[in-house]
């Protein structure tokens, strides 16, 4: 179970909430690494970090007598990856059962990893992060938009050794929340004809009035859905609510080789969501029993991101007729969140007919034919 740590400051705030820093141990996501992503797994790698709430709007009564602020470490570290966000602008509901996550035995998953906003400037000094919270078992699941925030007087400031950006004097990324999504109730589970309450909710900093913000429900189920609602006048992109599992494609359906030249195969995963996908290639000849595993063998496309939002990619497998027998059968397999079960697509390595016995037989049969042809007339 991820720890919490609980702070708190009796800030005064306009709406009279009181305020608390809650500090989560999470994770942040990056696409892999090893000869830059192509080899087999998931690809994405899981560095600690912590996320650092700075006077989060709470209903609950807070005790000044047991909970204290956030202290930074006393010696800045460029190796810390802690994410300091000023969220007090923002009143999330039910906000509290965070402070009471490790006595009701919950776990909360909190994931961080970088975004790009759409038309974001390249020249934009802000960098953005995505930061996902979401309490197991029940409770509120929402997701920020964190943009940082630099101190222009600090002169030469520590830079992080893995993001490469300046850290403030007390070691932490400056960071502020500008658009949180959020559910009271990610998971519903109710009777055939019953009817259920869907929780969803946003709120956002102050925002140019051209910049638009729509909402869009979507009915899904193992993978498949149809849009229900959509407001098209506006857009809402989230990361961290939507699923959407991929479409898988082979470009083969059966395989034959050819003067012993090797083959090229493509496993295509269209249009899913979340980022987070496994792709997995398996080889079972027909002697054996058990599937072979060749994905390390295999590279894959970089993630082709579409108007949408969802993400497609591909993934390559060269076989050659030594190691791969007919008979053999191969599968793609897809792992996705939005899959309850790995999604897997099978082919065969056939036996190439040889083209002289072929061309043989058919001139026979043509011979034959003429022959009988021939009998028949002459007895007229």
């Amino acid at each position: 179970m991820l720890k919490i740590i609980i702070f708190g400051c009796l800030n005064a705030l306009a709406h009279g909430l009181e305020g608390a820093d809650v500090v989560l141990s999470c994770s942040l996501i990056e696409e892999g690494g090893g000869m830059g992503g192509m080899m087999g797994g998931s690809h994405f790698t899981r560095t600690p970090a912590t996320l650092v709430l700075r006077d989060l709007p709470m209903n609950s009564d807070l005790s000044s007598e047991t909970i204290t602020p956030y202290n930074p470490p006393d010696t800045p570290n460029a190796d810390d990856l802690i994410f300091e966000v000023i969220v007090s602008s923002f009143e999330i509901p039910e906000a509290e059962s965070l402070l009471h996550a490790d006595c009701n035995e919950q776990q909360v998953i909190c994931e961080l990893s970088q975004y790009v906003p759409r038309g974001t400037n390249p020249d934009s000094l802000a960098s953005y992060f995505i930061g996902s919270i979401h309490l197991e078992g029940g409770g509120i699941s929402f997701t920020l938009v964190l943009q940082t925030t630099s101190n222009e007087n600090e002169k030469a400031p520590l830079i992080q050794s893995k993001l490469n950006l300046p850290l403030s004097q007390w070691g932490t990324l400056l960071t502020d929340a500008v658009f949180v999504v959020y559910s009271r109730s990610p998971s519903v589970v109710a009777s055939i004809g019953d009817d259920v309450n869907l929780d969803c909710g946003y709120k956002q900093r102050d925002t140019p009035s051209d910049q638009n913000v729509g909402l869009e429900w979507r009915w899904q189920h193992r993978g498949n859905g149809r849009k229900i609602l959509d407001m098209k006048a506006q857009r809402l992109e989230t990361e961290g609510g939507t699923q959407e599992a991929p479409r898988v494609l082979l470009n083969e359906k059966n395989v034959v080789f050819q003067d012993e030249l090797p083959k090229k195969l493509n496993c295509h995963c269209e249009r899913y969501f979340p980022l987070d996908v496994k792709v997995e290639w398996f080889s079972q000849p027909p002697t054996q029993t058990e599937s072979i595993s060749l994905t390390e063998k295999a590279s894959l496309s970089s993630h082709q991101q579409h108007s949408d939002g969802t993400f497609s990619l591909t993934s390559f497998l060269v076989i050659r007729p030594s190691e791969q027998p007919p008979g053999t059968v191969l599968t793609c397999r897809v792992s996705h969140f939005a899959l309850q079960t790995p999604k897997d697509i099978s082919l065969t390595v056939e036996t190439l007919e040889p083209a002289g016995e072929y061309n043989w037989m058919v001139l026979a049969t043509l011979v034959l034919s003429i022959l009988f042809l021939y009998q028949a007339l002459s007895r007229y």
